[in-house]
Formats: C-alpha cells, structure tokens, sequence
C-alpha cells in the first residue's frame, strides 16, 4: 500500500496510473469497515504490483484529497486509468463482491502465473518456472500456452518422456512454431537420451550389473543428457553398498550431479537427505 498525500498525489495517482490500474482506497479510523475494506483490498492485490497499485487515502488527515475526489462516504474505494475513474466501490464488502469487483479489471491467476513462469524461464530459474507453470496448469490444463511453457520445462528439467506425452495433446490449430520448436527440442533430446554410448554402456552392464567403473560410466553418461534421477539413483546404490576403495569416487560424482541441479530442485533436497541418512 502507498500512503497518498498532497506530496506524493501526482507521482501515485495521476502518473502511475498511466501504466496500470491504480485503486484508491479511501478510510477513516473511526469507520472500521473503511480500515476493513482497505485490508482486504492489501490482501487480495499482495504479489499483484506488476499489474495494479493500491493507494490509500486517510481522509482524517488528507481531506483536501478525499474532497477532490468528492468522496461522500465511507468505506469507498476508486478504480483509475490514465487519471480518470474506470470502476469503483461503496459500502461495506465481503469477500466474494471484492473479488468480483477485482475479476473484471485484473489478469486471471493462471496468467499471472504464465508470466511468472516465462520470466523465470529467460532468468534460468527452472525450480521457480517449475513451481509457477505446475500452478497455472492445475488451475487450467486445458491452454496450449500454459501446455507449451510447461513442455519446456520439462525438457530443460530432464523429464523427456512428460514433455513428449503433453506435447501430444497439442491441437492442431494451436501448433505454431513454438510448438515446431519444441518438436524439435523433443526430438534432439529423445537420440541424447538414447546415445550410442548409453545404450553400448546399458548393454555391457546387463551381463555385468556390478561393474562399478562401468555404473559409475553411466551415470555420468545420463548426467549429461539430464537424466539427473537416474544417474543420482546409481551413483547412491554405489556410495551405500561400495568399500572404502570405490566409494568415494562414486560419492564425488555424486556430489557433482548434485552441485549440478538448479538451486533448490525437489530432486537436489531428495538426494541430499538420502545422503544425510547414510552418513550419519
């Protein structure tokens, strides 16, 4: 919330709101469902600064802008664009009136959401992409546009398969050339995850399952392609059950899958407890 006063009235009211929506919430300490509304107004728009600015005006001590506004009673809340009034409320209002009130001006959640992702995307944040496109998508998993930020995710988190099977339920109308990109993207990363090598190693370890050298071969190898799960699965069966001798070469390219994961990966805090519990 932004405290308006006579100082401050051009840059937060009249400017501010040349680039997104500003709301006024006008109160009074001695009218509670002012202080109320202008609380509930703070919660709702909390995480929404990017799309709307929330003003309060307190009429008690700034009534030279309440009369501008001319405001007549409490509680009132005004809607601005560029300076002039678009929308507003009056009176006492429970949840539900200020989230209609709130619905017909804002970008739905799941949008917000995307817009999170994508930029997440671009700053290479893929744990905050992840958390933000998986909430979009449960709110509507129906949008292409959510489908094929999320397709991307998935491949830039290793999990091939999950990519290919939504970029499966892409219609046909919606099969632009993001969609062709990812195609692609799916494509390249399928023949990576299928390596001559991985498969010669995943051959020789079937006759050989013990292997350590030849395990610790393909566990590097599936690093590589971001297969991180199942290089960190074989490179932990090796630190628990190997001696002394071989244990801490499995250990340290362990610990480098790990180091390699995006800070706060569900899969890093996965494997790091399962570590802890072996140590100690």
């Amino acid at each position: 919330m932004i405290a308006v006063t006579l100082d401050n009235f051009q840059q937060v009211v009249v400017e501010e709101s040349k680039s997104k929506l500003v709301l006024v919430s006008f109160w009074a300490q001695q009218v509670p469902e002012s202080v109320e509304l202008r609380d509930k107004l703070a919660a709702k728009l909390s995480g929404l600064s990017h799309h709307i600015t929330l003003a309060t005006v307190d009429c008690q001590s700034q009534g030279q802008i309440a009369e501008q506004f001319g405001i007549k009673g409490l509680p009132t809340a005004i809607l601005l664009k560029d300076a002039q009034p678009l929308d507003g409320l009056s009176g006492p209002q429970d949840d539900a009136s200020i989230a209609e009130f709130l619905g017909k001006h804002l970008p739905k959640q799941e949008d917000i959401l995307l817009g999170q992702a994508k930029a997440a995307l671009s700053d290479n944040q893929l744990v905050e992409a992840q958390n933000a496109i998986s909430q979009a998508y449960q709110i509507d998993n129906s949008r292409a546009d959510i489908k094929l930020v999320l397709i991307d995710v998935y491949l830039q988190t290793g999990k091939t398969a999950e990519a290919k099977a939504l970029l499966d339920t892409i219609m046909m109308v919606d099969q632009d050339s993001e969609y062709q990109a990812l195609v692609a993207k799916v494509e390249l990363a399928e023949q990576a995850e299928n390596s001559p090598e991985i498969k010669a190693l995943e051959a020789q370890l079937k006759t050989a399952p013990d292997d350590i050298n030849l395990n610790q071969q393909l566990a590097t190898q599936y690093s590589q392609v971001n297969r991180q799960e199942e290089a960190l699965t074989i490179l932990f069966r090796l630190v628990q059950a190997g001696d002394e001798s071989t244990k801490e070469k499995s250990k340290e390219l362990f610990l480098d899958v790990l180091k390699a994961l995006p800070d706060g990966a569900p899969l890093a805090a996965k494997f790091r407890r399962k570590l802890y519990t072996l140590m100690y």
